[in-house]
């Protein structure tokens, strides 16, 4: 399996013949160059998508569209798309499981929130939720934007993720001080990558916090377009 970082809270994941875009953000996005787009989005398979904020939701429908992704998530938004966009979507709800080409995806609960803007101003699109990524014999634990949450508890002790992929940067989501906090109680991660940090200045700037607090865990800082093998 190979996790590939595409900037704040955006990832390329490829395994089992799949290529799974987990909030992709490009326009806009800082951290990724529009001459890196191409290596971001070759083969995608499928864009899973935790919430609607601008900056995790504002490529989704068009990459959907021009490139026949099917997009997967929350059922009520999925089953709007599906009927209002023409797109082709997989809908399910926490606690539902979907297999996707061998790859097998559990929704599982966030704390946060999930509105996008129209001509009307903010509207709600279901709720904001986090994945359970199963597939080659591994676990791993996307959380998209959340905070600590008493959820977190049986989350850890029912999957048992290995990998964790966790919001860290702190203003919208947990910062590094939570997510240590949160690993240390909750999990037991051989491997943890911190997102949606660095790309602003409100946000968290770097993992050394995180570094430190988890000497027994390999926490690796993601490089955009670097891919990191588990």
């Amino acid at each position: 399996m190979k996790i590939i970082w595409l900037g704040h809270g955006s990832f390329r994941i490829e395994t089992n013949d799949q290529v799974l875009l987990i909030d992709p953000w490009l326009s806009g996005n800082p951290m990724l160059a529009e001459s890196q787009y191409d290596a971001a989005l070759n083969g995608a398979t499928h864009i899973v998508l935790t919430h609607t904020h601008f900056d995790h939701v504002v490529d989704v429908l068009p990459l959907a569209k021009a490139r026949n992704i099917p997009v997967v998530g929350q059922y009520d938004l999925m089953g709007y798309w599906g009927e209002s966009e023409g797109i082709a979507t997989i809908g399910f709800n926490k606690g539902g499981t979907v297999d996707l080409g061998g790859a097998k995806l559990a929704m599982v609960p966030a704390s946060h929130s999930s509105t996008f803007t129209t001509e009307d101003g903010l509207r709600a699109s279901g709720s904001e939720v986090g994945y359970m990524l199963m597939s080659e014999g591994k676990t791993v634990y996307i959380s998209g934007d959340t905070g600590i949450m008493a959820d977190m508890d049986w989350i850890g002790d029912y999957y048992k993720p290995e990998v964790g992929i966790l919001s860290a940067g702190g203003h919208f989501t947990m910062d590094m001080k939570q997510v240590a906090y949160a690993a240390k109680r909750y999990f037991n991660f051989k491997t943890l990558i911190p997102c949606h940090y660095g790309t602003f200045p409100i946000l968290e700037q770097n993992a050394e916090h995180l570094v430190e607090a988890l000497p027994g865990v390999e926490v690796i800082e993601p490089k955009v377009l670097e891919a990191i093998e588990i």
